[in-house]
């Protein structure tokens, strides 16, 4: 007999060789409907896998993202296996679950493939589904392996198998099909119920220009058809939210290949919008303690190779600037802290004097690929909302939660209520991806778990995922549709304060070592906004929004009413446009509406005789007749009520 400890801590007993499904249905016939994927002591397992000793088992459905990655990637061998059907001598490559289904990597050879072929691989791979053909995984020697695919005359999974060592070669197979596969499977192809394939494009063999070029066809798919009609809904409307078109509609930025790729120019409006963000950001900062700080946009490169990014950035950085003076190089910053230690070194603390507070929006530059830069969301000049905390052990417990209160008063005023964290420690297993000794690395991940435990954090714990100098916690939110991201970081680091030997003199007059907490609630400036946007739809919170208010005047005879009113929402500090021109209001009105303009004020003859203004929200819903100053005691309330303050 074994003993299976299931995720909610309770212990049943099997006889040796139960499989995850066995366990599923022991619970309950409709669990065991739903389960398609399943954990095993930390090691994906197929649902039909014998288990023959004790340990953990978590079991999946669709609804996890577990799941889902054994579905999609069941779905990328039902798809390779209708390729290989329609486009006979086509040689397959890799074909990977990805955040949104799967790609396959393909040489079609003489075959040309477009997005009219599509409907066709889509009804061959509902064909081969409907078959419910189990997904069995088998070992093979490396000679088997080699055989098979040189038989076949594909190069590609040979080069795969020659990297691989002989007793860790496993093949995956269903109906007539087989494919080199670790594992991580659905039970049988008939769970897929619908499927959209979703582009074309071209990708290099192994992501080197210098390989064949091999055609990646993307997909997803779904146990039922009403997700996929769900999802392509959700497609359409973001769609209508994506931050590039919004930006350029509410004129907020703007790119251009004479300024260069990946390098944002931010527009009066958007620079505007900006500097409302970091405006609110610093009040909060002053009341919790923290000093505002600059530094240059670049550094020398020997600051960056005692800091250790040199050594692990370098190759996503862009070149050093060399100078006239032999030996003597620059690098465009790529991260504020190493700046940051230096300034903490300028002079000498005491205990007494920590913790130290230093805050700057530091712009950093990386040399990001060009296929991956994407708006505002993925750029190669960005601006950190960064901070360094240089504070005693002892201290560090109440900065980290102070820290977590102050990300959470970011997300609560800006309308980010759905999120989970993430603790992320280092990998055991790599330990040459990151700096310092163990010891300093324990003491780090353990202060993290401790505090989000502490402040009832929603969290989960993930391996390989910290910086290289320290772990992190980091916060993933969800947005209006549903969809999650990474935003707002804190980490702790006990190694850059050993790399730029920091210390302080301690109360028993001896020097010593301080910890470093790196925070970022926005993340970056230009994400953050990218996030904002979709978020929102381009509906920011009012106290945000470029344009709060328009005035829109009947005809031009109300032009110097509509003036006055102007000049009282401007003594109240309230952003608002006026449009005089002679067209009619229904156009005018449109354009607000399609500009996201909060408020529209309204002025004709009525409104002039009796010093009024008709007020009109965006989305259609009439306010009536108010005067100026009403109008604008009612625009203050709504900003006070939205807009809590720190109180630290």
């Amino acid at each position: 007999m074994i003993h299976i400890t299931l995720p909610d801590g309770s212990v049943k007993q099997f006889e040796a060789g139960v499989t995850p499904m066995e366990v599923a249905k022991s619970i309950s016939e409709g669990l065991a409907r739903n389960v398609i994927s399943a954990r095993f002591n930390g090691e994906t397992v197929e649902t039909v896998t014998p288990l023959t000793t004790d340990g953990s088992l978590v079991l999946y459905t669709f609804r996890d993202d577990e799941g889902k990655k054994a579905f999609w990637h069941s779905s990328s061998h039902v798809m390779a296996q209708a390729i290989q059907e329609l486009y006979p001598g086509s040689k397959l490559t890799i074909g990977p679950a990805i955040d949104n289904g799967f790609y396959y990597d393909v040489d079609f050879g003489e075959h040309a493939i477009s997005e009219n072929d599509f409907k066709k691989i889509e009804d061959k791979m509902l064909e081969i589904a409907r078959g419910k053909h189990d997904f069995s995984m088998r070992s093979a020697t490396k000679k088997e392996a080699l055989e098979l695919y040189k038989k076949e005359n594909n190069p590609f999974k040979v080069e795969l198998i020659e990297n691989l060592e002989d007793g860790t070669i496993t093949f995956c197979d269903h109906d007539t099909f087989t494919d080199l596969c670790r594992g991580g499977h659905i039970p049988n192809t008939g769970i897929i119920k619908a499927v959209k394939l979703m582009n074309v494009a071209g990708a290099y063999w192994r992501g080197d220009e210098n390989n064949p070029q091999l055609t990646r066809i993307y997909g997803i798919s779904f146990p039922k058809q009403k997700d996929l009609k769900e999802y392509l809904e959700l497609l359409e409307e973001a769609k209508k939210r994506d931050h590039r078109k919004l930006g350029k509609e509410l004129e907020l930025f703007t790119f251009s290949s004479k300024v260069g790729q990946g390098l944002p120019l931010w527009l009066p409006k958007g620079a505007a919008l900006r500097s409302r963000l970091e405006d609110f950001l610093k009040k909060a900062q002053q009341k919790a303690g923290y000093e505002m700080v600059i530094s240059p946009h670049i550094g020398s490169k020997e600051l960056y190779v005692t800091s250790g990014h040199y050594a692990k950035y370098g190759e996503d950085s862009f070149q050093a600037i060399k100078t006239p003076n032999e030996g003597e190089e620059f690098m465009l910053k790529p991260m504020n802290c190493p700046h940051h230690c230096e300034m903490y070194n300028s002079k000498p603390w005491s205990y007494r004097d920590l913790p130290k507070r230093f805050a700057e929006f530091g712009t950093v530059y990386r040399y990001e690929q060009s296929g991956e830069l994407h708006g505002l969301s993925r750029v190669r000049g960005f601006t950190q909302d960064d901070a360094h905390i240089f504070c005693t052990p002892d201290q560090l417990d109440a900065e980290f939660k102070n820290v977590i209160d102050l990300v959470m008063y970011v997300f609560g005023n800006l309308g980010f209520e759905d999120f989970t964290t993430q603790v992320s420690i280092r990998d055991p297993k790599k330990p040459e991806k990151y700096i310092g000794d163990v010891e300093n690395w324990e003491k780090a991940e353990n202060a993290i778990i401790s505090a989000a435990k502490d402040k009832g954090l929603n969290y989960v714990i993930e391996e390989g995922e910290a910086a290289f100098y320290g772990p992190k916690l980091d916060f993933m939110v969800k947005d209006a549709l549903g969809r999650s991201w990474q935003l707002g970081t804190i980490q702790v680091d006990y190694n850059l304060p050993e790399r730029f030997e920091l210390s302080y003199t301690g109360a028993d007059n001896e020097s010593h070592r301080p910890v470093m907490i790196h925070r970022a609630p926005f993340g970056s400036m230009e994400r953050f906004v990218a996030i904002l946007l979709e978020h929102t739809g381009g509906n920011l919170p009012l106290w945000l929004m470029p344009d709060q208010a328009i005035v829109l005047s009947l005809s031009e005879k109300y032009e110097n009413y509509a003036k006055k009113v102007s000049n009282v929402l401007e003594n109240h500090e309230i952003r608002a446009l006026a449009d005089h021109r002679s067209e009619t209001m229904g156009k005018k009105i449109r354009e607000a509406e399609i500009n996201k303009i909060p408020y529209m004020l309204i002025v004709g003859e009525t409104e002039e005789q009796n010093g009024t203004v008709s007020v009109r929200k965006h989305g259609g819903e009439d306010l009536g007749e108010m005067s100026g100053e009403a109008f604008a005691k009612l625009i203050h309330d709504e900003v006070q009520s939205t807009v809590k303050q720190f109180n630290h």
